[in-house]
Order: C-alpha cells, then structure tokens, then sequence
C-alpha cells in the first residue's frame, strides 16, 4: 500500500469498541465448537478407539491452526489499514494477496500429510486401532486446510473492516452446517468417524462460499486491481513479514502452554488433571478479552491508515480500560464460584481438592493477562508484529527464569506464578513499546503518550 499523505479524522467510542467486541467474543467462543461437536457426536458411538481417534484428531489441527492463525491475525491488521487510508482498490487486494498466501500454505500442509502424519503417530503412540480411526479422520481432513486458511483470510478481513457481524454470522454458518452434516453423515448414513472429518470439511467449504458471497457483497462498488499491484514485491513481501513475526509469536507462545503442561505432568496426575481443569478457566477468560481484542486491532489499524493519533490513542485507552473492567468481573467470578465451576468439570474426588488449592492462580489469569492480550491486538492492527515477535521472546524467557527459581521453592505453585509472570510481561513490554512507535508512526510533535 502506499504511503498515504492525507489524515483522515474519526471518532472512537465506547460504542463502537464494544460493537466489535461482543460480537466477536461470541464468534470466539463458537470456535471450539467444531471439535466439541466431532468429539461429541463420536462419543455417542460408544467406541473407545474412535473417540480416542478424534481426540488425536482435533489436537493436531489445534495445533496446525493456531500456528497458522497469522493468516486471520496479519489480514485484519492490513484491512484495517486500508480502510483508515480510505484506499478502497488496496482494501481488496490486501484480501486476494492474503487468500494467495492462504491457498499456498494450505497446500503445502495437504502436500506434507504424511510427515505430519508420521509425527503425529511417533509423538503420540497411540493404540493401532486408536491410529486407524485416528488415520481415517486426518485423511479426509487434511485436505480441508486449505479452506479452513481461506475462512481465516475472510473473518480477517472482516473484521479489518469493522463488521464484526459479519464475523458472528460466519462463525454461526460453520457451526451449524458441521452439526447437521455430523448427524446425516454419521447417523443416518452410518459413516463413523470418517463421515465425522467430511462434515468438518464440508461445514468448511460451506463457510468459504458464505464468505466470498460477504466479501464480494461488502466490497461492491470498487474496482479489484490489477495482478501486478496484487501481487506487488514490496507489499508481498509486507505481508510476508508480518505474517512471519506472528507466527513465531505464536509458536512460542504454544511453547509456553506446553512447558507448563509438562510440568504439570512431572508433579503427578492429580496436579496434572487439575492444571488441566484450572486452564479452561483461563481460556473462558480469554475468550472474553479476545473481543476487545479485535476490536483493538480494527480500531487501531484503521488510526494507522488514518494517521490520526488520536484515534489511536483514544482506542489503545478504550480496549484495555474495557479489558481490565471484563477482566476483573471474570477473576471475581472464578473466584466466587471457581469451586462449583471444579466440580462441574471432574468427579474425582483427588483432583477437585487439588484444584481448590491452586484456585487463586487461575482466577487471577484474566488481570494478568488481559494487557497481553489488548496489546496483541493493538500491535495486530498497526502491523508492528516484530515488536510482537521480540517482546513475546523476552517474555517467555523470563518464564523459564522465573520457573527455575520459584517451582523447586513451591513446587505447583511457582509453576503458576511463573505463568502470571510471563502473562503480565508480555502486556507489559509491549505497552512500553508504545511510545517510541507511536513517535516514529506519527512524527508530527504531540504530546506524550499515556
């Protein structure tokens, strides 16, 4: 894209913070729903090695996603950008080069299946007839990658340009489409856990065709550019970049959650189950905190194409003053009825006093990490993702320093508080990046930041 020169004024308000946010804190936990309903509607099959199968199953494409998740994550960032700028010709070919980079990536991994299935099997040494279903459903499903790195491209792009209705209403199109499809395939048509990874896939398919007809729909009246401006060597290359930081972003931030999980392991199956148990209290938290999030991607980015400070100030202020307000009510939550939520998750006896005693720690989660995650979409939408990449580096070794020193002092314990400490320095560093970056963004003489 080029520079642009002119300053483009808009306003941001509480109201339109949280008309991204609540609609993609839905969207966001509609996500998980894929691989709640393969898992569910195979249990009811009453197999053990099938269920053991797409239990495998969705934790290697937990992992192929959520390292390819840059693809949503670098689109919203350069959407919102264009929208700032109002350069409406740039607005889409930001989104073919994206679903370019979408395609390849895809068909690389459809290309590297057996590899990735040779892993899978040494890593996790399943049973043969855990493997044979496991091999089933990865078979039919690897082949959906593609479209699945599509789909990121789409709700990334939506939400660069500020529809995160649209977003919400994809979400919803996937998931009911792979649940219907679930049941004729797996029910009525008597197809196992192979009918399980053609509904996934379909319900992907379904969702990209639903998405194009919304691109197509929401981009009327614009031109789409040229193959030599779409495919233009120096924003190729921006894209690449950025899509490149964010990725070793989020690798090392997998890096983390399984170190912890390790660890965890080491201590024994009780502390183990109850980590486990304790996390998904982090995670409902995060889903909360991922909406503002968005919002801050779209809100900032679009400052940035704008070139307008304010705005960006007064959306960084409006996402992590929402953030911390939605962070808090959660750890109050956690806390107040953390006990009930325990016992709703396991009926071991061992593992539910064992999660009480590390409560604390997971309810304090959200106010850790809620700067974290408000800065990730802030640093999303303005494109800054070396900052993202370094700070994320930074943060993770003082985790393992941290971990070194506290866990032999209290055991578990230090365990999480190692965690808090990585959660609060990755918000913490970012945001101290802030102002040098908002110095050489907008050079023009303002007053400090904050």
């Amino acid at each position: 894209m080029s520079v642009p020169t002119a300053v483009h004024p808009f306003e941001v308000t509480h109201r339109a913070v949280l008309a991204i946010a609540l609609p993609m804190t839905l969207a966001n936990l509609s996500t998980p729903l894929v691989g709640i309903v393969d898992t569910a509607v195979i249990g009811q099959l009453g197999s053990t090695a099938l269920l053991g199968g797409i239990a495998i199953g969705a934790l290697v494409f937990d992992v192929i996603l959520s390292i390819f998740n840059f693809l949503r994550m670098g689109t919203t960032g350069l959407t919102a950008q264009a929208v700032g700028a109002g350069d409406r010709v740039e607005l889409k070919a930001v989104f073919a080069r994206a679903i370019a980079v979408a395609l390849g990536i895809g068909l690389v991994i459809v290309a590297l299946q057996a590899p990735i299935l040779r892993l899978a099997e040494v890593g996790i040494a399943p049973s043969p007839a855990v493997m044979a279903a496991f091999r089933a459903y990865f078979e039919i499903r690897i082949l959906a990658t593609p479209l699945s790195f599509v789909n990121y491209v789409i709700l990334g792009w939506v939400i660069g340009l500020g529809r995160a209705d649209l977003g919400l209403a994809l979400q919803i199109l996937l998931n009911l489409v792979n649940v219907g499809l679930n049941i004729l395939f797996v029910y009525a048509m008597g197809l196992g856990i192979a009918g399980t990874a053609l509904a996934t896939a379909a319900a992907e398919a379904v969702a990209v065709v639903g998405g194009i007809a919304v691109v197509v729909f929401a981009s009327r009246g614009a031109p789409w550019p040229a193959w030599r401006r779409i495919f233009e060597r120096r924003e190729m290359m921006r894209m690449v970049a950025v899509n490149r930081d964010i990725m070793i972003r989020s690798v090392a931030l997998m890096t983390a959650f399984a170190f912890f999980t390790a660890q965890g392991a080491r201590a024994g199956d009780a502390v183990l189950a109850a980590n486990a148990v304790l996390m998904h209290f982090f995670m409902v938290g995060g889903f909360f905190l991922d909406g503002l999030a968005n919002a801050a991607e779209q809100l900032a980015g679009r400052a940035i194409g704008a070139r307008y400070r304010p705005a960006f100030v007064r959306s960084v202020r409006l996402a992590v003053g929402w953030g911390f307000a939605f962070a808090a009510a959660a750890s109050l939550l956690f806390i107040a009825a953390g006990p009930a939520m325990i016992d709703l998750v396991t009926t071991s006896p061992e593992v539910r006093a064992t999660a009480r005693l590390y409560l604390v720690w997971a309810a304090l989660t959200p106010l850790a990490g809620v700067l974290a995650f408000e800065m990730d979409g802030v640093f999303v939408g303005a494109t800054w993702s070396s900052d993202m990449r370094n700070m994320m580096l930074i943060s993770i070794a003082l985790y393992f320093a941290l971990w070194a020193v506290l866990a032999p002092m209290f055991g578990n314990d230090g365990l999480w508080i190692a965690l808090l400490g990585f959660l609060g320095a990755r918000g913490l560093t970012l945001a101290l990046r802030i102002p040098a970056r908002l110095a050489r963004t907008f050079p023009e003489p303002r007053p400090a930041f904050g």
